[in-house]
């Protein structure tokens, strides 16, 4: 591990049907406090939605991300969870839930730029 900058990322991952344990990797949502730094992204392949008969469309699954993405943007005007510190903003979303979405539990590293190492792992994990 290499950098200044300590970061947290989880993995976001749609859930088709809880009993059966299987998921789909679909976001990834990456912080560093330091920097006060959070960012989230998503990526919904339609084709394994198919392939694990999931019971959701991809818009019902991108109506469900809308409310994390605006806790992960930070704008004040969206709520009290927006308006938190990214660190505060980042551990609701990583919080465990039985949901249809859910998260990894979170991984740390080191880096000296977030943004190519959010890069890096969203194609590796999620893409």
């Amino acid at each position: 591990m290499s950098g200044d900058c300590l970061y947290e990322y989880s993995i976001v991952r749609y859930v088709p049907a809880v009993e059966r344990g299987e998921a789909i990797n679909i976001g990834l949502a990456m912080m560093c406090k330091r920097r006060r730094w959070l960012r989230l992204e998503f990526f919904i392949d339609e084709e394994k939605l198919r392939v694990m008969r999931a019971p959701h469309t991809a818009a019902e699954i991108h109506s469900q991300i809308e409310g994390m993405k605006r806790v992960a943007a930070g704008n004040s005007a969206d709520g009290r969870l927006a308006s938190m510190e990214a660190e505060e903003r980042f551990r609701w979303l990583t919080a465990v839930r039985s949901a249809c979405l859910q998260t990894s539990r979170p991984h740390p590293g080191m880096t000296d730029d977030p943004d190519a190492t959010f890069t890096r792992l969203f194609n590796e994990l999620v893409c």
